[in-house]
């Protein structure tokens, strides 16, 4: 079982092999093995890619139990005379890794020396059980899942443009004045429909629907393009806030709340038995409880 969930995690018998200092041959043997025992085939493989069947994506959330189990009963065992250890796949919203996430580092593994961290840094939604991963951080309403979701803060966002846009286009005082601008949009997935834009004004909601020509799908992307005066951006003030103090970014309507977004990590239930998920989860709820002012983000001059 420990084999077969390192070679879906890893997508690759190689990686798998070199993770577990095994040579690729041991490690095609023991798939073999496993699936001949069992009588399905488990992983579909190409010259290309690795993917798992439906019976051994059912299989895979099934041992990713049950090693949970084991290692939730030998910590249990190990209380008081171990520390939490293993390697832990975690996903987190670019912008927002690289300005909170990243210049703490040093502190957790200070306290936890023996986990071991990998960060993918970005906005588009994953997979946990194709991509292996124990736990997210995201920005932004969730959707409905069999997933576990732990709010550790709410962003506030904004809307701004760079003085050149302004000055070529004018600047929005009303809603209404909205139907003349071009939007940059910001969707985990480029093909997603735009949604509209929503404020809350006099107590109650209103939207409006820009015209729109570019959508990306990362923060720092999408704070680069109304630098670039690519049009109308609603971007977390945390991450503008360098750019409004420098006069290159100007925030407009002012006087209308735009919704706040939450921040949530969020991982599958049987992931929290693991004691280094555990004091992850933690640890993150605690940064963002000792930093809510959110420091300003760094990233490269326009």
């Amino acid at each position: 079982m420990q084999v077969f969930t390192r070679v879906v995690e890893a997508r690759s018998f190689t990686k798998a092999a070199e993770a577990m200092l095994l040579s690729r041959s041991s490690v095609t043997t023991v798939i073999q093995n496993l699936e001949a025992s069992l009588g399905v085939q488990l992983l579909l493989r190409t010259t290309r890619r690795l993917n798992l069947t439906i019976d051994g994506e059912a299989y895979y959330e099934q041992c990713r139990r049950i090693l949970a189990d084991l290692e939730q009963a030998e910590a249990f065992l190990r209380r008081g005379t171990d520390r939490p250890r293993g390697r832990l796949r975690v996903e987190i919203a670019g912008s927002i890794g690289r300005l909170i996430v990243l210049p703490a580092l040093r502190g957790f593994h200070e306290r936890y020396p023996d986990v071991e961290l990998l960060i993918g840094f970005g906005d588009q939604s994953v997979d946990f059980v194709q991509d292996g991963i124990d736990c997210a951080i995201r920005v932004g309403a969730l959707p409905s899942s069999t997933l576990v979701a732990r709010r550790i803060d709410t962003l506030r966002s904004i809307v701004c443009a760079s003085p050149e846009y302004l000055a070529r286009h004018g600047e929005p005082k009303t809603i209404a004045d909205l139907s003349r601008h071009h939007a940059v949009n910001l969707a985990s997935n480029p093909g997603d429909r735009p949604k509209e834009w929503v404020f809350t004004a006099d107590g109650g909601i209103v939207s409006a629907k820009l015209q729109s020509r570019l959508t990306v799908n990362e923060s720092s992307s999408h704070v680069m393009c109304g630098l670039q005066g690519l049009g109308l951006i609603r971007p977390l003030e945390c991450l503008a806030r360098p750019y409004l103090r420098s006069g290159r970014l100007r925030e407009v309507l002012s006087h209308l709340k735009v919704p706040s977004e939450p921040l949530s990590v969020i991982y599958p239930r049987d992931r929290i038995a693991s004691p280094a998920v555990r004091v992850f989860v933690d640890w993150i709820a605690e940064l963002f409880e000792r930093a809510p002012a959110l420091p300003r983000l760094q990233m490269p001059a326009a």
